[in-house]
């Protein structure tokens, strides 16, 4: 009665953890014959790790990543030029930190997308807010903002993620208006929040499908500083996936 009445006003108080692993904690305290302060620390160590899974959690659904990809899936045996120091770096979050980009080139089905959601959940693993957008659908969104009156608060969510990922950049020339969208996107991001690209274009390209040339070079100018370049190269993963040679 007395460890229902304890576990009920854990749960007012929303521990949710402790109220969780108490019971268990109780059986396993007269097993191990715990002290009390053993027993109060396993406890505490409940609550942080059920507090650090439902953020975890809460940053994973927010970031809507288009795969379910993680770091320690990559595989660095399929040639297509990956540098393990490079993806040793990343994993080690200093980037984030430091608001450094990452621009990931190279032919369709080498990996980029999944490259990039390994990002972006080491991110989210990390305590990071994270955005995924495939190129194409901001494109649209920021279109539908513009139309509906609710564009400064998307430009205002874009520039508070820490990390915002930007998958298929650039597989059609810009506008003017989506480039200047683009731009104001990055300079509300610049220096405060990484970001990711992928593209089918290698980055010497970039600046022909940006369309007006000084916008062109503001892009450009706020990707490529302080950026992680990856190009990646060879045949399709996919095919190799399917069995096709």
């Amino acid at each position: 009665m007395l460890n229902e009445a304890t576990i009920a006003k854990l749960n007012i108080m929303r521990l949710f953890g402790m109220s969780k692993g108490f019971t268990d904690r109780i059986v396993s305290a007269k097993n191990a014959e715990l002290s009390h302060e053993e027993f109060f620390g396993l406890l505490v160590d409940d609550e942080k790790t059920y507090r650090d899974n439902a953020r975890l959690a809460r940053l994973l659904t927010k970031a809507r990543l288009r795969q379910p990809a993680a770091l320690e899936d990559i595989d660095f045996k399929h040639p297509r030029g990956l540098d393990k120091q490079i993806w040793l770096e990343l994993s080690r979050g200093h980037w984030l930190s430091t608001s450094q980009n990452v621009l990931i080139t190279g032919p369709t089905g080498v990996g980029k997308s999944f490259l990039a959601c390994a990002v972006g959940n080491q991110a989210c693993r990390a305590g990071y807010s994270t955005t995924y957008f495939r190129f194409s659908r901001l494109l649209e969104t920021l279109m539908a903002a513009r139309g509906d009156g609710s564009l400064i608060k998307l430009l205002t969510r874009m520039a508070k993620t820490s990390l915002l990922i930007l998958d298929d950049f650039a597989l059609t020339p810009l506008s003017s208006h989506e480039a200047k969208d683009l731009l104001e996107i990055l300079e509300d991001r610049y220096a405060s929040g990484s970001t990711v690209l992928t593209s089918q274009l290698p980055t010497k390209q970039w600046h022909q499908v940006l369309g007006e040339p000084t916008i062109a070079d503001a892009i450009c100018d706020r990707l490529f500083h302080n950026a992680f370049k990856i190009e990646l190269k060879g045949d399709s993963m996919r095919k190799r996936a399917s069995g096709q040679k």
